[in-house]
């Protein structure tokens, strides 16, 4: 199963008070590292830090949306998702840094050992649902929640990436450009909207893959993939 990769020879190895060790990882907002504090203390001995891609340095937006994701992780309970530890927003290159979760993926775990069945299902389902109301109750909307996001710790999932997370207040709905995973997004996401009823949305679809080992309405562009959302049903498992 894929972990930490090498650094290469263009990524840091300090920041602030870490010490950059393998890459984790890599999305559309930043680049993650695992990191380890320069002076052990009584603090974790490994950690994870997100750092902002070069490229997005000089946009305002980007680094808006940054400053924001470090927002909403403070706002939501530590056992639903990787704490925040740290932060430095102020300097040349902002980053996070969280507790490090040892553990793959939902959908790294689902290719390499193929559907998740009987009790397992059950507790992924029952665990990652209790970790979605938890950030709900925070009222906050994550808006990409797939088996990407979805990190399988020794002690439970955990929801990861907050990076288009958006606060809300109860009993409303965000309006906005239209963001997301089109795979896992709900019908009315594609119109901009989006709320708790999204995210339960894109957790039943992510449950789906984690039973079938299928993206439940892949296949095609972007279009394709919404016609099948808005008006077809799930592909079926193939027999």
């Amino acid at each position: 199963m894929a972990g930490p990769v090498p650094l290469d020879t263009s990524d840091p190895t300090r920041l602030g008070d870490w010490e950059l060790l393998a890459r984790l990882g890599t999305g559309g907002q930043g680049q993650v590292y695992l990191g380890r504090p320069v002076a052990p203390g009584p603090g974790p001995s490994r950690v994870a830090v997100k750092l902002l891609h070069t490229q997005l340095l000089g946009d305002a937006n980007a680094r808006e949306r940054f400053v924001r994701e470090l927002a909403l992780l403070q706002r939501v309970a530590g056992f639903c998702t990787a704490q925040m530890l740290a932060a430095d927003m102020a300097g040349d290159r902002p980053y996070i840094v969280s507790e490090y979760v040892p553990g793959p993926s939902l959908r790294a775990l689902v290719q390499e050992e193929g559907p998740r069945t009987g009790a397992d299902l059950d507790r992924l389902a029952i665990s990652s649902v209790t970790a979605l109301s938890a950030i709900h109750r925070a009222n906050v909307v994550h808006r990409d929640l797939k088996p990407q996001n979805v990190l399988l710790g020794p002690d439970g999932p955990r929801v990861i990436d907050f990076g288009i997370a958006r606060a809300f207040d109860a009993g409303t709905t965000l309006t906005s450009q239209v963001v997301g995973t089109p795979a896992y997004m709900a019908p009315e996401q594609f119109a901009g909207r989006a709320g708790p009823a999204t995210d339960l949305f894109a957790w039943a679809a992510t449950l789906l893959f984690a039973a079938t080992a299928r993206d439940p309405f892949a296949g095609g562009p972007p279009p394709a993939v919404m016609y099948k959302i808005c008006l077809l049903y799930p592909s079926p498992r193939p027999r």
